[in-house]
């Protein structure tokens, strides 16, 4: 199970490569679970990204979560190559190193690692109202 996440992950940051250099981050992401948006932005010197929490909803607009509203998921990720980021992610108080990759036009993931041990990998999908 384990070989097939790596698998997974290696075919998702491989796939990041071919994203269309017209292809933009910018914008509102929703989370696969559906449950929060983020205002995603170039930041810094423009090439870092930036992802900040705008909107909860489906349960998890809860009162442990509402501490969280317009904070930074992503926190000036350094662009390591185009569609890929790296820095550091802020998961609901919780700090993990993390790589954002751009996979496609309308899709991103993300994987944050705590002490390179435990990992965690999430979709994001654009979102249009």
């Amino acid at each position: 199970m384990k070989r097939l996440a790596h698998l997974a992950l290696g075919l998702a940051l491989g796939l990041a490569a071919i994203v269309p250099a017209s292809a933009s981050p910018v914008g509102m992401w929703e989370i696969e679970m559906r449950d929060s948006r983020y205002d995603v932005s170039l930041c810094g010197d423009g090439t870092q990204l930036c992802a900040e929490l705008v909107w909860l909803g489906n349960g998890a607009d809860s009162p442990e979560n509402l501490p969280y509203m317009n904070t930074l998921l992503i926190d000036h990720a350094r662009q390591t190559k185009p569609g890929q980021w790296k820095g550091e992610l802020h998961i609901y108080g919780q700090r993990a190193a993390g790589t954002i990759s751009q996979v496609s036009a309308n899709q991103i993931t993300l994987t944050g690692c705590v002490a390179f041990i435990i990992c965690k990998t999430y979709q994001m999908y654009r979102y249009a109202e």
